[in-house]
């Protein structure tokens, strides 16, 4: 695994990249739970430390982990989509994760995760990949119907920013069903 680590922070596969290329993840071969989001934003860009920013304290909260448990990487691995940060959109928001990154690393990465107990799906794109063709019509649907993917070890989540205050809000179910259950889930796993 730490060969497989250091080539991934390597890649150079997306030279194009604005900032330029700087993969970023975390994983060891005990990890019972894998976070799989969309792609570092500019602030874990810069500090290489993935879920750094507001949406990470909202990660860790649904999660009810401190930052501590959230980053032992022998318990949760973390492999976004994108592993470097791909730029900013013109009508705002980021770009699509870079289209190389989940074909080159993402089967590898998994091979070596022996122990994966629990896969956390973050937002549409991971959704995309990992349930193509049992997802539901839209990402706030799939996550409605979390449990039924609990089977093949994984339970989809929206993305954590600021923009997932509507859905909260206009589905109680994801307070009140979804988060206990996750939170269950993942104490479990980690044997909190």
């Amino acid at each position: 695994m730490e060969d497989l680590l250091k080539e991934i922070r390597a890649c150079t596969l997306c030279q194009d990249l604005p900032l330029g290329p700087r993969p970023v993840i975390r994983a060891q071969k005990s990890a019972k739970i894998l976070i799989i989001g969309q792609a570092p934003g500019t602030k874990v860009h810069e500090s290489g430390v993935p879920w750094d920013d507001p949406s990470g304290e909202r990660l860790r909260d649904w999660l009810a982990v401190d930052k501590e448990t959230f980053y032992d990487d022998s318990q949760i691995a973390i492999m976004p989509m994108g592993l470097c940060y791909p730029g900013r959109l013109d009508k705002g928001g980021d770009k699509p994760p870079p289209a190389p990154c989940a074909p080159t690393w993402h089967d590898k990465v998994l091979q070596e995760l022996e122990n994966l107990q629990l896969t956390l799906l973050v937002g549409s794109y991971a959704q995309n990949r990992y349930l193509k063709g049992v997802q539901k019509k839209t990402m706030t649907e799939t996550v409605r119907h979390w449990s039924e993917y609990l089977k093949d070890g994984y339970l989809p989540l929206p993305h954590p920013s600021w923009r997932v205050t509507n859905l909260i809000k206009k589905n109680p179910w994801f307070e009140d069903e979804l988060l206990p259950d996750l939170r269950r889930l993942v104490h479990h796993h980690l044997g909190l």
